[in-house]
């Protein structure tokens, strides 16, 4: 990123707070879907949750620089259709029109940080759907952890309930990211088993007044034909944990695209920190997969 992007970024804020509602209200806003009727979405919104690691490196989304630049090189690369983050993020990017004609999705739950004994009341602590629709925003996207065995889970349940009907009273996608979770010592462990997923599914499916406006964003696991069954809603693929087996992850997700209902990837540290931190070769690989 160049010295004076980040001065416009930092002094903008400084000074002109009220830019960033200017910003928001000229971007030039896209369809959800275009002609190929595939997504690639990056996402940016782990630091919000204290989750700054990539493989073995336990800092490496801590510059906050450095990982708009590798942003704005994702963004930069064709058939990629936009980004997922919370409003600092989504801010910034607007204050440089990296958004124009791109999605926005705004990280709606955020506080449910890991390792913490409250995690599963993972509270709203990002957009909610008024500031998603003011915003001029395409969608928003909430993390709904199912543990069984506490009871904060009901809590979640209700607040993601109410953010589906609410934003699909704005005409707006709920993107709903599904998992069964259990607590292994003080951290909670998603299910990736098929039976696991597809039960967070039927729970995500079925949430809100209304799901007309509700979308999926799950795992890649085994037996994806069957997962892929388990429900009516159009899907998103997430990337997951970083993956030094990029090959044998490109090849997964290939066959899973093939999938009736699956529209496309939602990915972030897999292709913003690749092994060997080749961006734009990594995405242009994740758009040849689509």
């Amino acid at each position: 990123m160049r010295d004076d992007t980040r001065r416009l970024i930092t002094e903008t804020r400084a000074r002109r707070p009220e830019e960033v509602r200017a910003a928001a209200a000229r971007r030039a806003r896209r369809p959800w879907l275009d002609s190929s009727g595939k997504l690639l979405i990056i996402a940016a919104d782990h630091p919000a949750r204290g989750a700054l690691g990539v493989g073995g490196r336990a800092m490496a989304m801590a510059n906050r620089f450095e990982l708009l630049d590798r942003i704005l090189t994702a963004l930069s690369r064709p058939g990629v259709d936009g980004v997922l983050g919370t409003a600092d993020i989504i801010e910034d990017l607007l204050l440089i029109g990296a958004l124009d004609d791109k999605l926005a999705i705004g990280s709606m739950n955020r506080g449910g940080l890991p390792g913490a004994a409250f995690e599963m009341d993972d509270r709203f602590t990002g957009y909610d759907a008024a500031a998603i629709a003011d915003g001029g925003l395409d969608g928003g996207k909430m993390l709904l952890r199912i543990d069984m065995e506490d009871p904060a889970t009901a809590s979640t349940l209700a607040a993601c309930a109410r953010a589906v009907t609410e934003l699909a009273s704005r005409r707006t996608v709920a993107l709903i990211e599904p998992f069964m979770v259990s607590r292994v010592g003080h951290r909670a462990q998603n299910d990736l088993s098929p039976d696991a997923v597809i039960r967070s599914i039927g729970i995500a499916s079925g949430l809100g007044a209304t799901s007309a406006y509700s979308w999926l964003k799950i795992p890649v696991v085994d037996e994806m034909e069957r997962v892929a069954e388990a429900s009516t809603l159009p899907t998103l693929l997430l990337g997951g944990e970083a993956d030094d087996r990029q090959e044998e992850m490109f090849a997964r997700w290939q066959r899973a695209l093939r999938l009736p209902g699956v529209r496309g990837l939602v990915v972030g540290r897999n292709l913003l920190y690749p092994p060997g931190d080749d961006v734009a070769a990594a995405v242009d690989t994740a758009v040849s997969v689509l």
